[in-house]
């Protein structure tokens, strides 16, 4: 059952909400851009302005890096708190399959085209309508607004951030909307979220290109090496890792939990063509739910060096670099898996030369207790069916922040579809999901609001 004039409420901030989410798209908040510390900057006093404009304490947080925004609906301190992350810087959009404009949201009957859309600023602004209705109806609840501008870099200053803060963003639980459904159909809650390594592996045999003619069979060259390493370190056919020692302290998935992400309605056909992936690595569900949630991965992303223009040239580079991320799961440790994939690559070849690029814990929460049970009975109070129970094969870094610093229950509540596009051209959010996602915070604030103290 909706909350009193909740409908009439959603049909009356259409308007408000795309005007907003238009101008925000329109603000490139790129964090991995250092020349758009101007758009962040821009971008948060937009974020300010407009939290104040609805009633809120709101207030730009400087850090080391990208300032954090934070907003407070207060009703009492009586009350419980409950605290909503989201992020607003998004990645670039420099992609040419985009069919219009990335940085001007296109409004097509519903559907709102434009770079950040659904990650993250869509689901931001529709758990922001969320709090504003709980504010003005006077739910017995304390809302804080943690909006982050350096998610899609790793979140390198949110833990010096909160550390800082600790006390002014003290909190009952906190949910995250940053995350993605199975399908339109079948809303998703994840329990988990695999971790992350990335290093850098670089190798110089010279100090300048040589003719091939001249020097080949004598000249070391460090692209093939560096490819020769790769395939030592991991079987690209299948995925699997090579280095001993990297499947040791991973907690694998039971045989309940799998046969729970297939009944999730997760389909390797749907899989494929939500991602537009010609081939995969698997076609069995089972297994590929396995895969892409609970098994670490090794990733080439790219190797740099040598004559990428038109035609062959015949020289033979000095130096080369692979960019390498591995995702890892409950039970791995960042730095752990790194000394052991160093001590590894180092033997292999000891003159490459090794660098930490970043890490990030693995997480997994929980699937019962009360905040839990409130998140599941909002989405399906909101879209009508059971929420899935299962995992995600990203990562996101102020999760493991949270829970370490605001000892607070955390629990996810996203929007997104895998239709969306995350980091994709032509990137998309819709009504649907931004309308049902009102009444799903808004249901939520009132669960919590009935829950007393702190609970696990």
């Amino acid at each position: 059952m909706s909350a009193p004039g909740l409908e009439a409420y959603i049909e009356s901030v259409r308007g408000e909400f795309e005007a907003r989410l238009e101008e925000w798209v329109g603000i490139p908040t790129i964090s991995a851009f250092p020349n758009r510390r101007g758009d962040i900057d821009r971008g948060a006093a937009a974020a300010v302005e407009y939290l104040k404009s609805l009633g809120a304490r709101a207030d730009i947080m400087p850090t080391e890096g990208n300032p954090v925004v934070v907003g407070k609906f207060l009703s009492d301190p009586a009350h419980p708190t409950v605290t909503v992350y989201n992020h607003l810087d998004v990645q670039p959009a420099d992609e040419p399959e985009w069919d219009t404009e990335p940085f001007v949201m296109r409004n097509d009957s519903g559907t709102y085209i434009g770079r950040g859309t659904t990650d993250d600023k869509g689901p931001a602004l529709t758990a922001l309508m969320a709090a504003r209705y709980a504010h003005d109806t006077a739910i017995p609840l304390n809302v804080h607004i943690i909006w982050e501008l350096e998610e899609e870099i790793g979140s390198p200053s949110f833990e010096s951030f909160v550390a800082k803060n600790v006390e002014g963003l003290s909190t009952d639980s906190v949910v995250i909307s940053d995350t993605i459904w199975v399908s339109r159909s079948r809303p998703a809650i994840p329990c988990g979220l695999r971790g992350l390594l990335s290093i850098l592996v670089s190798l110089e045999t010279g100090t300048k290109d040589v003719h091939s003619g001249l020097t080949g069979g004598g000249a070391r060259n460090p692209l093939a090496e560096i490819c020769a390493l790769m395939a030592r370190c991991h079987d690209a056919s299948t995925g699997r890792v090579r280095i001993d020692g990297f499947y040791d302290d991973v907690v694998a998935a039971t045989d309940s939990e799998i046969e729970g992400f297939v009944a999730s309605g997760f389909s390797a056909s749907l899989f494929k063509q939500a991602h537009e992936l010609k081939l995969i690595r698997s076609t069995d569900t089972a297994d590929l739910v396995r895969r892409i949630w609970t098994e670490p991965t090794f990733e080439v992303h790219g190797i740099l060096g040598g004559y990428t223009g038109p035609g062959v040239k015949t020289a033979i580079p000095p130096r080369a670099q692979a960019k390498i991320s591995m995702r890892l799961v409950p039970g791995q440790s960042p730095l752990k898996i790194f000394e052991i994939v160093r001590t590894f690559i180092e033997k292999e070849n000891p003159d490459v030369k090794v660098e930490l690029d970043s890490t990030l814990a693995p997480f997994l929460g929980p699937d019962t207790g009360p905040y839990a049970d409130a998140a599941i009975d909002a989405m399906e109070t909101a879209f009508g069916t059971t929420p899935a129970l299962v995992r995600e094969g990203g990562s996101i870094g102020a999760v493991v922040t949270m829970e370490h610093h605001l000892q607070a229950p955390i629990v996810f509540l996203g929007l997104s579809l895998p239709e969306h596009g995350y980091h994709a051209p032509n990137e998309n959010f819709d009504w649907q999901q931004a309308s049902g996602g009102i009444r799903m915070f808004v249901r939520y604030f009132e669960n919590v609001a009935g829950i007393k103290g702190r609970e696990a």
